[in-house]
């Protein structure tokens, strides 16, 4: 079976062509910069040879630029395959799913309309993954297509955790809660883990900690989602790259009426302007690692603080999850930095937290262990792949 999974963003579009089940890449690639002058495909095919390219030309838009993708899966020279029709499935990663959604689902005109109605709930994500659905199903006509949401594994979150103290109408009538992103992931990185261990992930409590420009992290009791730092948006919670995560609520309010910024302003402000960003001009870990070394002091100031929301929300975690089995690091900073994952476990001992400082810098592939020897409480770096679990559920769903 070949599955192609596509995560569309508003100018962009990642994909990723599969063998299934043997969960052999036939070729990936990405679409950036859709619509500008010049757009970037970087395009490499694994199956029957390697090869990568990189394409720089105009594409006004998404139906184009798939289009482009399917001309380079389809090439007679270097193709990994002859033609649309063999491609089985389409998986699509969908941010929001809202309440309507507690599974990857199969994609219809109904559950497209869901979608759509959830929108409001993600205005920069959803309707880039509707372009994405309704441009796949023009050109992939006789495949299955598939919706993965990012907030479906957060749907078992209990009333207590995904509630905010509003007027309950608020929720009853506009679906205001908690809805978590990153689940795709978190469910990876989880089902590793048990996999790992030996363990059924019923069996097991687990806080896995998903740290990439955006950051995002779960509790996770007896293998279900029972608490998560993103919100209603993937604005909450930690600090991140752009993003502001836990703010005073009252703050956008204080910017509207006294400095004079619009909703919109304010807007733009806590989602692309904020974070490491907002605290040191600056939202790549590498080069603020890099600048802290040299004596920047924004750069340290960021640093702390990153990792400090880090650990106030793995305290709080460890304390309504009970028995702690381990916590996972994941994702781009998460399984690439060692200064962050040490920092981020210093002094919490008390709670069995121990890293291996050792263990942390060696480098290699696949699952490691970072605790030290006798440690109550496993470490684990786990390299997550969103890609490869929406295959995974694409072909659950429709095998």
């Amino acid at each position: 079976m070949k599955i192609l999974v596509i995560n569309t963003g508003s100018s962009s579009i990642k994909y990723q062509l599969f063998l299934m089940p043997d969960k052999i890449v036939l070729a990936n690639g990405v679409l950036e910069k859709i619509g500008e002058a010049t757009s970037r495909i970087k395009h490499e095919v694994f199956k029957p040879q390697s090869l990568k390219q990189v394409i720089e030309e105009h594409i006004p838009d998404h139906k184009t630029g798939l289009q482009t993708i399917v001309d380079l899966l389809t090439h007679p020279d270097h193709g990994v395959i002859e033609d649309v029709s063999e491609v089985d499935a389409v998986g699509h990663r969908v941010v929001h799913g809202g309440e309507d959604f507690q599974a990857p689902t199969l994609i219809n005109d109904d559950v497209l309309d869901a979608i759509k109605r959830n929108s409001p709930l993600a205005p920069l994500h959803n309707p880039a993954n509707i372009m994405g659905i309704e441009t796949a199903r023009l050109f992939f006509k006789e495949a299955h297509q598939v919706a993965v949401f990012d907030t479906a594994f957060h749907q078992t979150i209990p009333a207590k955790a995904f509630l905010y103290a509003l007027p309950h109408d608020l929720y009853k009538s506009h679906k205001i809660r908690r809805y978590g992103f990153h689940g795709t992931s978190h469910h990876y990185v989880s089902e590793q883990a048990a996999l790992y261990l030996k363990r059924p992930l019923s069996a097991l409590n687990l806080i896995t900690i998903h740290l990439g420009n955006g950051g995002s992290i779960t509790a996770i009791k007896g293998g279900q989602s029972i608490d998560t730092s993103m919100g209603m948006t993937p604005l909450e919670g930690l600090v991140m790259g752009t993003r502001s995560g836990d703010i005073d609520p009252a703050i956008p309010y204080f910017l509207c009426k006294n400095i004079g910024l619009s909703i919109e302003e304010v807007d733009s402000l806590l989602n692309t302007k904020s974070g490491l960003k907002g605290i040191c001009d600056n939202n790549d870990m590498r080069d603020i690692l890099a600048l802290r070394e040299k004596g920047d002091q924004r750069a340290k100031l960021a640093i702390e603080m990153y990792c400090y929301r880090i650990k106030k929300y793995i305290g709080a975690y460890s304390a309504v999850i009970g028995r702690l089995d381990a916590i996972i690091f994941t994702a781009g900073i998460g399984e690439n930095s060692r200064e962050i994952r040490e920092e981020v476990c210093c002094e919490l001992e008390h709670i069995g937290i121990r890293l291996d400082s050792e263990k942390s810098r060696q480098r290699g592939m696949g699952i490691k262990e970072l605790q030290v020897d006798g440690a109550c409480t496993k470490i684990l770096l786990i390299p997550t792949n969103e890609e490869l679990k929406i295959a995974l559920e694409t072909m659950t769903l429709v095998g």
